[in-house]
């Protein structure tokens, strides 16, 4: 039997022992027995290192493997490109490396193609819009996380597709709006001019005759290019039949059409001081509420007497079961010493008494004549009666006295009974509250001392409040006290904030509309009055007959362009342009004349307890004045929204 190879002597055995441990120290980086050099034996994606004294052969980076026989490429990209490039990101695996490229609609924060997130580098969305005209035109972009879509812009519509749409896949395109000719009001007819873009507004009114109700008159271009629907219904005006009036007849034939006149004459012991009463039929459909009355004609005063030493009583003669009537009571008194003062006073009673009587506060010992009135002023004549008061012993002190008010803030105090030249003292107590302020409050007291007969204190009150004054007689036995009320009239309103403006030849900026604060009283309404230049020096902000563009005066006495209420002013700031052929309450904005001088107004105006009060102030002057085209289409583009909600709300108010 032969033998194999391992079954030759220990030399033989042992020659393939010495080559593995060479190999082994080879692959250590030492040198084989036959001196091989084992950084030569290095795979080609590996590197030979010193370490440790011997050399060894490590796989460059991105690869794995022994180094010598084998370095395989790792793929970077395995685990996901989210996970190894970030968010909108694709990872791509090179040999030994790899690389990241942002999606599409999105960019790399270096500005480069492709990056390793090394240096913090990212993908950030791409804003598309940043492109002019990419809607194409009236289109507006809206950006989009990777891409963008489009819409129509305000004023436009979309055609030929849905909306959104995307300029690159969609036929849509954005038309401008043109909502064509207003439909027709039957018996009615539009005011001036009009156009047929969005937010376009006509007006319509009734031809001479015919009436509306309700008097909704404007129709507006809506973003589905039609007008609204006009909700004006006009009729031929029929009053009917005229209105009946207290202690009046009606005479004579009328007509219930427009402009027809119905005239009163009042019944007998009736008459109507102002003179004739009647009623005209107006364009409303309504009879117009006559300001004059029939009242009853007051006789004479009769049996006029004097009762408890300071008493007068007096008889009148009526028709009415019960006549309120109203007496002024005039007093004057001469005392017998000629060294004393004259007594004169005035006292004021109404009653529905056909006996009045009244109590006065007179001196003692004293010469008296009291003349006794109707107030107003009637067919009657007045009664008069003289007499001497008592002297000072004869009259019991009991503390009384009343209180009458003059010159609005002023009150007069009357002691039924007092000695000549004592000395009083009385407290009062003022308390004022406003009801359009809530969180307003006027309190002040003070101690009065006197020795008049008939004292006047005057009070220094605030406008437009209502006061509670109570007034205590101090160190009298009883302590009487009296209260009454004092409602105060309304001042001026504060001057109007404005920044003036000079114009020569150019177009008219807007002006700008500050709030005033309520101070002096409640703020009613604002309005913009437009006057020919040469009135300026001559015009009375007080003056209440200001007039619309439309009325016969307009041209020579100038016009409202304007009226806001104050509850739609804003707190900041809002902006009037003048000239916008729109209307604010009831008053058209009329475009200036070309070639003349305007004066342009703002009044403010504060009414309470229907006693008004204005303040004014020039906003601007134009000379020569030449509106431009450009003017007006700045004003139509520029503030049409502002415009639009403040018409609204002025109509509201109306």
């Amino acid at each position: 039997m032969g033998r194999g190879p391992w079954d030759a002597g220990p030399s033989r055995r042992l020659l393939p022992l010495l080559l593995l441990l060479g190999l082994a120290r080879g692959a250590a980086g030492a040198p084989g027995p036959d001196g091989l050099d084992v950084c030569a034996t290095c795979h080609e994606h590996a590197t030979c290192q010193q370490r440790e004294g011997k050399k060894i052969c490590i796989c460059n980076y991105g690869f794995v493997g022994n180094g010598r026989t084998q370095c395989v490429d790792k793929n970077e990209c395995q685990f996901g490109a989210t996970v190894v490039c970030g968010n909108h990101t694709s990872c791509h695996n090179t040999p030994g490396g790899f690389y990241c490229i942002c999606l599409e609609g999105y960019r790399a924060t270096n500005n480069n193609k492709t990056f390793i997130p090394n240096d913090g580098t990212f993908c950030t969305d791409i804003d598309e819009c940043e492109v002019s005209g990419l809607c194409r035109h009236g289109g507006r972009c809206v950006n989009t996380h990777g891409s963008f879509e489009c819409y129509c812009m305000d004023g436009y519509l979309p055609r030929n597709g849905p909306e959104p749409f995307h300029p690159t896949t969609d036929a849509t395109s954005c038309t401008e709006i043109d909502c064509g000719t207003p439909p027709e009001v039957p018996d009615g007819y539009i005011i001036g001019n009009y156009t047929s873009r969005l937010g376009s507004q006509v007006r319509y009114a009734c031809r001479e005759g015919f009436f509306s109700v309700p008097e909704d008159t404007v129709s507006s271009c809506t973003a589905l290019g039609t007008w609204e629907s006009p909700k004006l219904h006009c009729q031929e005006i029929n009053c009917g039949n005229p209105p009946e009036m207290r202690h009046a007849i009606l005479v004579g034939n009328h007509s219930s059409r427009l402009g027809g006149v119905a005239r009163y004459v009042c019944q007998e012991g009736f008459e109507s001081p102002g003179g004739k009463i009647t009623s005209v039929c107006t364009e409303k459909g309504t009879w117009t509420e006559s300001t004059l009355t029939c009242t009853e004609i007051l006789t004479k005063i009769n049996d006029v007497s004097l009762f408890n030493d300071t008493c007068v009583r007096w008889q009148i003669n009526s028709r009415r079961i019960n006549p309120k009537i109203s007496y002024v009571i005039s007093i004057k008194g001469q005392r017998l010493d000629p060294m004393e003062s004259v007594h004169e006073e005035t006292v004021n009673l109404t009653t529905d008494s056909r006996t009045p009587e009244v109590c006065l506060a007179l001196y003692p010992g004293t010469n008296y004549t009291v003349n006794i009135s109707t107030a107003p002023p009637r067919r009657s004549m007045p009664a008069v009666i003289g007499f001497q008061t008592a002297e000072d012993d004869l009259l019991e002190d009991d503390g009384s006295f009343n209180i009458s008010i003059f010159n609005e803030t002023c009150l007069k105090l009357n002691r039924r009974s007092r000695k000549v030249g004592s000395e009083h003292m009385y407290q009062f107590t003022v308390l004022g509250q406003r009801w359009y302020l809530a969180n307003f409050s006027h309190a002040t007291s003070f101690n009065f001392t006197t020795r008049e007969q008939v004292p006047v204190v005057c009070l220094d009150l605030y406008p437009t409040t209502d006061y509670t004054v109570n007034v205590t007689l101090l160190r009298s036995p009883k302590r009487h006290s009296v209260q009454i009320t004092i409602a105060t009239p309304p001042a001026e309103p504060p001057l109007p904030e404005v920044e003036f403006f000079t114009v020569h030849r150019g177009p008219l900026p807007r002006l700008r509309l500050r709030k005033a604060k309520e101070k002096n009283g409640p703020i009613s309404s604002y309005q913009v009055l437009v006057l020919p230049l040469a009135l300026q020096s001559t015009f009375s902000c007080d003056s209440e007959g200001a007039s619309s563009f439309f009325s016969n005066a307009s041209d020579a006495g100038g016009y409202v362009a304007a009226e806001l209420l104050a509850k739609d002013v804003p707190d900041d700031a809002m902006e009037i342009p003048v000239g916008d052929r729109l209307y604010y309450g009831e008053y058209y904005n009329a475009p200036l004349k070309r070639g003349s001088d305007y004066c342009i107004i703002l009044r403010i105006t504060s009414e309470w307890n229907k006693v008004r009060r204005h303040s004014c102030a020039v906003w601007a002057q134009v000379k020569d004045s030449s509106l431009m085209l450009l003017q007006m289409a700045g004003v139509g583009l520029g503030s049409l929204a502002v415009v639009i909600i403040l018409t609204f709300l002025s109509f509201s108010a109306v």
